[in-house]
């Protein structure tokens, strides 16, 4: 073949790959016409080159945690010392989340999630952790993201994992593995919203273990366990403890949505 031919098709395959554009320009151009998205949180339309089912304003009303945080468990530090630290298994190093679960629209983005099926709502959640600020040997030792489990029950229910569907954004974002086949619960548990910061722990006291097959991947790494929200830690702290028995050498926790702790001044 001469090279007159070679640029001949060079030009016919530029030109449908130019065409092939245009067409699946315009087909997203008639969705965005006739298939206009509303936000899950306020339910007005999101306007034109907004990404996401959130829209800007409502991202604008979630209230991040403020600074200075403590630099092992990331809550916003008082006039004091840390207290939120004593939820932390010694085990852990360090703990972040992105927002407050309430006031704002954080809470109301989670339930979105959570509640109302709105997965999509995971890929801006996971790029809003990414920004958070961690210490050095988190950021260089983490070795894969494993999500907090649901009851089979409960999955089958939602039709899927919230913390997972977060969970496998962050590891694309981070290029690390998510590990969604280490944790697994031996027993359903009541909610944890009913309960009082003691009967949260026994409720979900040997509510998870690792399983046999995955034990090897687990010894000496530093996996990060991730959750939608946190309130006292229990059901993180639960989880951290069959990590690091079962050979992890260390765990952090990351969250989007963090419940205030007595003594915590929230914004309006």
């Amino acid at each position: 073949m001469d090279g007159t031919q070679n640029s001949h098709r060079a030009r016919l395959a530029r030109g449908a790959s130019s065409l092939s554009d245009v067409a699946a320009a315009s087909g997203r151009a008639l969705v965005d016409l006739f298939l206009p998205i509303s936000c899950v949180v306020c339910e007005r339309l999101v306007p034109d080159g907004e990404k996401g089912i959130v829209c800007g304003l409502c991202w604008t009303l979630v209230r991040e945690l403020p600074y200075p945080r403590c630099e092992r468990c990331g809550h916003p530090l008082g006039k004091y010392s840390c207290q939120w630290c004593d939820y932390l298994p010694p085990f852990v190093r360090a703990a972040r989340s992105y927002c407050w679960v309430t006031p704002g629209t954080g809470g109301q983005i989670v339930h979105a999630l959570k509640y109302s099926g709105w997965r999509d709502v995971a890929p801006s959640v996971a790029q809003r952790l990414t920004r958070l600020a961690w210490p050095r040997d988190v950021t260089e030792e983490r070795t894969a993201v494993v999500p907090v489990p649901l009851a089979p029950s409960r999955e089958r229910e939602r039709g899927y994992n919230q913390s997972a569907v977060i969970g496998a954004e962050l590891a694309r974002l981070w290029r690390i593995p998510m590990w969604e086949d280490v944790l697994t619960r031996t027993r359903a548990t009541r909610t944890q919203t009913e309960l009082t910061p003691g009967e949260r722990l026994s409720n979900v006291a040997g509510a998870f273990r690792v399983r046999e097959n995955a034990r090897a991947k687990l010894r000496g790494g530093h996996v990060l366990l991730v959750d939608d929200i946190v309130t006292t830690g229990a059901t993180l702290s639960a989880c951290a403890a069959a990590l690091f028995e079962a050979g992890s050498r260390i765990i952090s926790y990351v969250t989007f949505g963090r419940a205030a702790a007595a003594g915590d001044r929230l914004p309006p």
